[in-house]
C-alpha cells in the first residue's frame, strides 16, 4: 500500500541542477522520509539491457551517457508511443514502501505531469528548476542539435502551471530560501506526512 504523502515532480534543463536540488531536499528531510525517484532510471536500465551497455555509466553525467544519449532518447520515444506512462509506472512500482516523501527528479514530458496529477492530485507539486544558460554553461552545457531541441528537453516549457520555480543560477542564499519554503510544506503537514 502506497504511503506517499508528497510528491514534489521536478523538470528543468540540463545542467540546470535538478539532482543537486533533489539530493540538498532529501538531506533536509531525511532519507528515512524522502526518496528520490529518476523516471529515466527505468529508461536507462532497459536501455542498457537491451544494448548490451553499462547500466551505472548510464546514469552519470558521462562522457559515455552522452554518447548514447541521442539514440536513448529515440528508443525512449517508440517506447512512449506504444504506452506513455511505461517509464513512469516503472518508477513508481520501483519506490521502496512506506517512505512519505518523493521527489521526481526528472519529469521532461507532459505526459509525466498528467500521470502524476492523476495518480497523486492531492500530493503533487509542480516545481521547475531554471538557471540561466551561462551558469548551465559553466556546468558544461553544451547545445546539442537533436537533443536540446527535442521533447526531451523542451517538452515542458510551455503549456504547464508550476507550483513552484527555483532559480539555481548561483544565489546560494536564495536556494536554501528556496529549499526551505519545499521543506516547510511538508512540515506544515508533519503530522499526517508522518504517521
Amino acid at each position: 500500500m502506497e504511503t506517499v504523502k508528497h510528491v514534489f515532480l521536478f523538470s528543468g534543463k540540463r545542467k540546470s541542477g535538478k539532482d543537486y536540488i533533489s539530493d540538498r531536499l532529501q538531506k533536509r528531510l531525511g532519507l528515512d522520509v524522502c526518496l528520490i525517484l529518476r523516471l529515466s532510471g527505468p529508461l536507462k536500465e532497459q536501455y542498457a539491457k537491451d544494448h548490451g551497455l553499462d547500466y551505472q555509466e548510464l546514469l552519470n553525467a558521462s562522457s559515455y551517457k552522452e554518447a548514447h544519449r541521442a539514440k536513448m532518447i529515440k528508443w525512449g520515444e517508440d517506447m512512449r508511443e506504444a504506452n506513455p506512462y511505461f517509464f513512469c509506472q516503472k518508477t513508481v512500482e520501483s519506490a521502496a514502501p512506506g517512505v512519505p516523501v518523493w521527489i521526481v527528479s526528472d519529469a521532461r514530458r507532459l505526459s509525466d505531469v498528467n500521470f502524476f496529477k492523476e495518480k497523486y492530485p492531492s500530493q503533487l507539486k509542480l516545481v521547475r528548476i531554471t538557471a540561466s544558460e551561462d551558469i548551465r554553461k559553466e556546468r558544461g552545457f553544451i547545445f546539442t542539435k537533436g537533443i536540446d531541441d527535442a521533447e526531451s528537453e523542451c517538452g515542458l516549457d510551455e503549456g504547464v502551471n508550476w507550483d513552484i520555480t527555483i532559480d539555481n543560477s548561483g544565489d546560494e542564499s536564495l536556494l536554501d530560501q528556496n529549499i526551505s519554503s519545499l521543506v516547510s510544506l511538508v512540515q506544515t503537514q508533519r503530522d499526517d506526512t508522518f504517521k
